[in-house]
């Protein structure tokens, strides 16, 4: 299974996925990976937070630009070489989530495609950044 090659990509273009976070997200998320912040999983406590209850890890909602990224544009055989991440608002249970990734600049000389990352709920930005990937050319293997 291939994803596009450089060749495929153009400036603009974009892809996105749509998730709802539930409960059963975010303690998987916490089990995996560690971060067991009470905000994430105690209502009692995340209530007497400014958020007012329970919210997603923000890299949970990373993770939603990630599978566009591995999944989708340019999908399967892309390499994440960096990602800048500013959290904007809080993810809470039942949000949707929509994750796009967006081409912002090609370096061809490297293979390099630098993507403009974003996660939406409610057409609001929750997190925003920038990828920076690394895609298979035709006819040349990883590493080569």
């Amino acid at each position: 299974m291939q994803g596009l090659y450089f060749d495929e990509l153009s400036l603009g273009q974009s892809a996105e996925t749509s998730q709802v976070v539930g409960a059963a997200d975010i303690e998987a998320f916490a089990a995996v990976s560690g971060d067991v912040n009470p905000v994430h999983l105690d209502e009692a406590y995340a209530r007497a937070t400014p958020f007012g209850g329970r919210i997603a890890h923000g890299m949970l909602a990373a993770a939603y630009i990630s599978a566009v990224i591995g999944n989708r544009l340019p999908g399967p055989g892309a390499i994440y070489l960096s990602q800048s991440l500013r959290f904007r608002r809080p993810v809470k249970i039942g949000d949707q989530v929509t994750a796009r990734v967006t081409v912002k600049a090609l370096d061809a000389d490297k293979g390099h495609v630098t993507f403009e990352t974003v996660c939406l709920v409610a057409g609001k930005t929750v997190v925003e950044g920038e990828a920076l990937i690394m895609v298979p050319r035709r006819g040349v293997s990883v590493g080569g």
